[in-house]
């Protein structure tokens, strides 16, 4: 027997996914989830094979959901119109479902699955086109004690490369995100992020000075007292930013 999940904010939406899928014997759905949070929790719990995943949600969206989890289930995305997501889409080849759609329309991406004899899970360059919508572009989504947490953009004072993962440090001190210094260089706004080094980019606004350190490199003195490296290509880009 398949273990299921419908992850939906909508409960008309999870009616009709459940009323679909009572021909499909071989799956039973163990969980009826309202939201990202849930849907974390409940995969957690049940480890099901096959999600049917609606990408946008309050709180968090399904893709912010799915960076949460280390091994995603196969997933079956169910959507309405989003030009960043069916450009995610379309561009990775994972299989979704455009609200309104059909028993015909489920029952083939069902059978796709089952075909492939292998998850359908959403690539990470799938989630890397996703992130740069503007929803997504505008906040963080971490997992830091068990607990899911969104932080505004504006929060962040800098960002640190921490081995495979990078450190996010606001007010509220520091979590980390399974992502690349190139991924946040690419999301963030360049007037108000700058990459001052390989391992750090800086809200400029959190910027009270910059001292002379080395040769051909400075420090970035932050509102919070912290002080960031700058490179020699760092501080040409900073310079550009502030209008120096």
């Amino acid at each position: 027997m398949i273990k299921a999940l419908v992850i939906d904010d909508e409960p008309l939406a999870r009616s009709i996914i459940l009323e679909y899928l009572r021909v499909h014997t071989n799956i039973t759905v163990v969980q009826e989830c309202s939201d990202g949070f849930e849907g974390v929790k409940a995969i957690q719990q049940h480890q099901p094979q096959l999600i049917f995943l609606d990408v946008q949600m309050p709180k968090i969206n399904g893709f912010e959901m799915l960076e949460l989890i280390e091994q995603p289930p196969a997933v079956i995305f169910t959507t309405a119109f989003d030009e960043f997501a069916i450009r995610a889409f379309e561009s990775h080849a994972v299989d979704y479902l455009l609200k309104p759609f059909s028993q015909e329309r489920l029952d083939k991406a069902i059978q796709k699955w089952m075909d492939q004899r292998q998850p359908v899970t959403p690539a990470a360059p799938l989630l890397e086109t996703a992130s740069l919508s503007p929803q997504q572009s505008q906040r963080i989504v971490v997992k830091t004690g068990g607990r899911i947490r969104i932080i505004p953009i504006e929060d962040v004072d800098y960002l640190e490369a921490a081995d495979d993962y990078v450190k996010i440090h606001t007010s509220e001190g520091g979590f980390l995100k399974n992502k690349t210094m190139a991924h946040f260089e690419k999301m963030l706004d360049g007037a108000q992020f700058v990459r001052t080094h390989r391992s750090y980019i800086v809200n400029v606004q959190r910027i009270t000075r910059l001292d002379v350190h080395e040769k051909e490199s400075w420090l970035a003195l932050l509102t919070t007292g912290v002080r960031v490296p700058v490179s020699k290509a760092g501080y040409a880009k900073l310079k550009e930013s502030l209008g120096l």
